[in-house]
């Protein structure tokens, strides 16, 4: 579509099964700190609580893969490089796609008179995945993300709530079949049952949400990843069909596609912001990106370039980065069979 989209849908307001499979999913913890999912209550599978009036939701998708990004697997191959997840090599998508609905609102506006809406991109309660399944975009994998024949995953998901009776879109039925893909390669063990992820084993949340220590036990099993985690998707066969983005916004950045370890390391706090202005990895600030990557340092193959890092680090001001410094420089001490 004109608008970067490629596909659209809509969907009903009723998430009740949804919601009883949320409410137990937080009653389990699995939300680790992101307190702000049980702080929402049931407003994120209640439309109507989050903007009164809404009776239907239009879902659209963005697709973001990078056609210029090096390979994933070759990156993740070399321990001495930093892998960050496909979606955050370019800019933040999220001004992107509320501006794109937004456009696509006034549209429709323009067509057929005012009516009331919201735009929303990973920006509020909502069950994205759910709503994008509901009105045919695709359906849930076993991962948990949203997945299409034509497309596999590799998109963004953007909702427009709004007052207008639209016609309802037919879910799409499931083709995971018996595939256990993404459960087998996820590094961590985080998909603990089909359609299940305890976040607080996901390296997406313990390397951006998680504001504090990673626990000791999971460190080894990040690798070399510093920011967020792609692996169930590459197993994933459907990605076969994934789409690269014509967005010249969500193109690589400052080489972050097969940088060194040891290079992003050396960025003082002035450089972080500065470089990262307008990134979605910016939001996790200084300490833990250097708090990732020391710990992507410390199961990096030893060598003095990483160990010359990591000492630049031992007198950090943050007892966080000091800490996992500490812990990476006797990885690099124990040698290659640590």
């Amino acid at each position: 579509m004109e608008l970067g989209f490629q596909a659209v849908g809509v969907a009903g307001t009723d998430l009740g099964q949804a919601e009883a499979r949320l409410l137990e999913w937080l009653a389990q913890g699995c939300h680790g700190e992101m307190d702000y999912m049980a702080n929402h209550g049931v407003k994120r599978s209640r439309p109507q609580e989050l903007v009164p009036g809404t009776l239907r939701i239009v879902t659209a998708r963005m697709a973001y893969y990078p056609p210029q990004a090096r390979d994933s697997t070759a990156v993740l191959a070399e321990g001495g490089k930093a892998f960050i997840s496909r979606y955050a090599l370019g800019r933040d998508y999220h001004k992107l796609v509320r501006a794109r609905l937004q456009k696509l609102a006034e549209r429709i506006s323009a067509e057929i008179g005012p009516f009331r809406y919201r735009v929303f991109a990973d920006s509020a309660p909502v069950m994205e995945v759910e709503l994008a399944s509901r009105s045919g975009l695709g359906w849930r994998g076993k991962h948990s993300l949203l997945l299409t024949r034509s497309a596999g995953s590799w998109f963004f998901l953007g909702e427009i709530y709004t007052d207008l009776p639209l016609p309802l879109d037919e879910p799409e039925a499931s083709h995971c079949g018996t595939c256990t893909g993404c459960i087998s390669a996820c590094p961590t063990g985080a998909i603990v049952a089909p359609y299940r992820v305890d976040a607080r084993r996901c390296i997406s949340y313990l390397t951006i949400e998680l504001k504090g220590s990673i626990p000791v036990e999971l460190r080894p099993l990040i690798g070399n990843r510093i920011y967020g985690c792609d692996d169930c998707q590459l197993a994933c066969p459907w990605n076969r069909f994934g789409q690269s983005t014509r967005e010249t916004d969500f193109g690589v950045r400052l080489g972050l596609d097969d940088a060194m370890l040891a290079a992003l390391f050396r960025w003082s706090e002035e450089e972080f912001d500065a470089r990262l202005a307008g990134s979605p990895i910016r939001r996790i600030g200084h300490e833990r990106w250097l708090r990732n990557i020391a710990v992507g340092l410390g199961n990096a193959p030893p060598s003095a370039q990483s160990a010359a890092a990591l000492n630049s680090r031992l007198d950090h001001p943050s007892a966080l980065v000091r800490e996992h410094v500490e812990w990476a420089l006797g990885r690099q001490a124990a040698g290659p069979f640590r």
